[in-house]
């Protein structure tokens, strides 16, 4: 595969072009993980909550269970303290609930806050640098098993911009059909050039 220009300018962009792709998904995935972290936060009120409500179940069997201990009166009096002890389940039920949406919410927001920037750098830089590389490593691999000059020529004619090819020739269909060397090595230096392949 066939990563970068032969050209030293256009394969100093290439470089740049990535290091700073990824510097920005760099930066975007840390931005992401600090809103979840930030967002996340607010799950600690809902920790408490549950917290709260294990202690206060916990606390009013062990009142309920001593004090059912007392003779004659002792299951009267545990009964009101047992009831008491579900209110504790429906806190921290509440309070799992209330976490449970905080660390969604910091989910979705996390990633939507990294997501966004990485697709469009996706967008904007691998879907060229796999084109590039394609394309590179297509042609190399061509040249290697016999691509002629002419082929190459018809290439860019098929390629290549109007505006770049009336700059070779501004009949360059018609030369390349007479056969002149000249413009076919120039319209096969164009293609070369476009895939980053230093002619040989």
């Amino acid at each position: 595969m066939k990563l970068y220009s032969d050209f030293a300018v256009q394969r100093g962009r290439q470089v740049i072009a990535d290091i700073v792709a990824l510097a920005l998904i760099a930066v975007s995935i840390f931005a992401g993980i600090t809103v979840f972290s930030a967002v996340d936060q607010f799950s600690q009120l809902g920790r408490q909550l549950q917290t709260t409500g294990v202690d206060f179940r916990t606390s009013m069997t062990d009142a309920g269970t001593r004090l059912g201990g007392v003779p004659f009166i002792g299951e009267g009096i545990s009964s009101p303290f047992t009831t008491a002890s579900s209110a504790g389940d429906t806190l921290t039920a509440v309070g799992q609930t209330q976490q449970d949406i905080v660390r969604q919410a910091a989910i979705a927001l996390g990633v939507g806050v990294a997501a966004l920037p990485i697709l469009i750098v996706l967008l904007v830089w691998l879907l060229p640098r796999l084109r590039f590389a394609t394309r590179a490593t297509r042609t190399r691999r061509l040249i290697r098993g016999g691509l002629t000059t002419d082929l190459l020529a018809l290439r860019a004619l098929t390629n290549q911009k109007v505006g770049a090819i009336a700059k070779v020739s501004p009949d360059a269909v018609s030369a390349w059909r007479r056969g002149d060397a000249e413009v076919m090595n120039r319209l096969a230096g164009l293609e070369l050039r476009s895939v980053g392949i230093r002619p040989r």
